[in-house]
Order: structure tokens, then sequence, then C-alpha cells
């Protein structure tokens, strides 16, 4: 059996300075009780993890009591939800993913100019909801071709698109492809608005995945760039399948033993999880571990200014603080063995 883990795979950037963000928070304050708006990012285990260590996650700000702390997700959040924040005296701390904040930066900017937006995503996703509420008068949420021709549009040459960040590349490019069909001088933003991390992620599957006789996905089910990479996988003829860890493998999936066996996971499923799969098939299959690069990824954010601001006023110097997530070390203690380097044919030669 071979395994081939793709890379990048896992954490991005955004993910990893949300869940930074609740870290240092626990470690400046570990006595005061601290509430998260909406899991912080979606996977199970970093939830879970989090409420072993105290955390409270919400649903409502009704539930937090005033004067608290009180983080809002990774995903964003509508300005009515900041503003019931300020109404109740609580101390935000603002973990939304830089990428997502470019986003409603541009919906408030393009509705500011007169446009109807047409929102590309899931309507019930936490990103779609945050967005729309920076322009909820001006924006209509497409979830797929079929909604284009209920849309109420005033002005055809007045339109502009923007879409979340973690949808499938391809299920986007139809829908986009739909509108300019429908809207010949519907407005593109001036870069996608995809993010770079689900993008990457997507390609590589889309690379590898031919070459492969299942994919495994590791992410929780109300991830939606990690159900992405399934849909991918199928769409292109290999199996896919979607676990929140080891405990969900199947040996129904891999029945001969001696499958070529592609292993990614989600931008918001921490890699100890994958390490955990890997040392699973190197123990019980004598599976051999291969690293398949396909993209280099490097991007940083810097700290949150509202947690700056918290760290500054406990004495906690932030300066130079950057986060950045780097490809994971693969040691045979962690992963079961080492891992060898895979050619991959038709690998892309720069981002």
């Amino acid at each position: 059996m071979q395994i081939i883990l793709a890379n990048p795979r896992g954490f991005c950037a955004g993910v990893r300075m949300a869940i930074d963000v609740v870290d240092q928070i626990l470690a400046i304050l570990p006595d005061q009780p601290l509430y998260v708006y909406h899991e912080i990012v979606h996977n199970r285990h970093i939830v879970d993890r989090f409420v072993d260590r105290g955390v409270v996650f919400v649903d409502s700000l009704d539930e937090v009591p005033s004067g608290s702390i009180v983080v809002f997700s990774a995903h964003g959040i509508s300005p009515t939800i900041r503003d019931q924040a300020k109404a109740r005296n609580l101390r935000a701390i603002d973990a939304t993913c830089p990428l997502v904040t470019k986003v409603h930066s541009r919906a408030i900017r393009y509705a500011n100019q007169g446009y109807q937006i047409l929102l590309i995503g899931h309507k019930d996703h936490q990103e779609i909801v945050g967005t729309f509420g920076h322009a909820p008068n001006q924006t209509q949420v497409v979830e797929s071709a079929a909604d284009i021709p209920n849309l109420a549009i005033d002005d055809p040459d007045k339109l502009v698109y923007l879409t979340q960040t973690t949808l499938s590349v391809d299920d986007a490019n139809t829908i986009i492809a739909a509108l300019k069909s429908t809207f010949p001088n519907i407005k593109e933003p001036p870069t996608e608005d995809i993010c770079y991390a689900t993008t990457n992620r997507q390609a590589a599957v889309r690379l590898i995945s031919a070459q492969c006789d299942l994919v495994i996905v590791v992410g929780s089910k109300n991830s939606s760039n990690s159900v992405r990479l399934t849909e991918i996988s199928k769409n292109i003829g290999t199996p896919g399948y979607l676990l929140d860890d080891v405990s969900g493998l199947d040996p129904a999936w891999y029945p001969k033993g001696t499958e070529r066996i592609l292993l990614t996971a989600g931008a918001s499923a921490p890699e100890d999880l994958v390490a955990d799969i890997c040392k699973h098939f190197v123990e019980h299959h004598s599976a051999t571990l291969h690293i398949a690069d396909v993209y280099e990824e490097s991007i940083e954010f810097g700290l949150p200014l509202s947690l700056k601001k918290l760290m500054e006023s406990q004495g906690v110097d932030h300066k130079d603080r950057r986060v950045r997530v780097e490809p994971p070390t693969i040691t045979a203690d962690a992963y079961g063995a080492i891992a060898v380097p895979l050619t991959i044919a038709g690998k892309p030669e720069s981002l």
C-alpha cells in the first residue's frame, strides 16, 4: 500500500491565525472566561480541544455575560453582530481571516458605488451570512446557476459578483460563466475571491487523485473546503471519503490492501490527525509514505489589531509577531515512517 501525502494540505494561515488568537488569550488571561462566537474554525477536534481548556462556544451573543471577552471566528461576522457586542459591553477580539475581510471590504465598496452584488456561495454558511450583512439591501446570494432566473436585477449594467472564499473552483467557475452569459456586463472583482489555500488544495487533489485508487480527506463535515475536496475527487472518477480522524477509516475502502491512497486535509484540519492515519496504515498495512509536492505556499498574516491591544493592556510584547504556516516535518515517530518524495506527472512549475 502507498500513502501519497498531498502538499499543500491542512492548516492555512487564516486558520492558524484564528487558533493562535484563542491560544494567546488563554495564555494571557488563564483565569478569565473566554467566549467564541460560533466555532473558531470548522473542525470538531479543534473545537473540542478548546472546550477542554475552558473555552465556551456560543451561537448568540446573548449567551455571553456583559463585559466578557468574545472572539469572532475565522469566518467573519456582519456589522450587526459587531454592534450587538458593543451594546453588551463585550471586549471583542476579531479572528476573521484577512482574506474574508477583503471580501467584506469589496462588498461595502461596490454597494457604496451603487452596484447590486451577486454573492456566490452557500447561503447558510457563516462566511456568506457575514458578507451578506455588510450590504444586505444590495446583495443576493447565488448558490447555483439555477438561481439566476429568479434574481431581481435593477440594472444589468450595474452588477458585480463576489464569491465565498472556500468554494469549489470548478463550481464557482460554472456559476460565473452562467452569470456572464446572462449579464454580459457584470463586473468581476479585481482578483479572485476564492482563497489561495482553497485553490491550492483543490488543485493538488485534482492533479494527484487520477493517479490513485482513492482519496481520503481529513476534515469535519461542516468544513466547506474539506467537503469540496472529496467532491473534486469523485468528479474525476476516484472515490473520495471525508473523515474526522483515524477512527473513521473503513477497510471496505481498500479491500486489496495494495491500494494507492491520496491523503490530504482541509484547511482547518490539524496535522496530527493526518499523522495518526499514516501511522495506522504503516503499522497495520505495511504502507509506504510518499510526499507529492504540488505547490509551495508562502503567506503570512500579522496578529489582529484587537489582539495586539489586549496583549499591550497585559504588558505582553507582540512586536514582530507574525502567523506563518510551513509544511509539516514528517518523522517516523509521529507518522510511522519517513516519507519519500514522489514525482507527480503534470505538476505545475509555479503558482
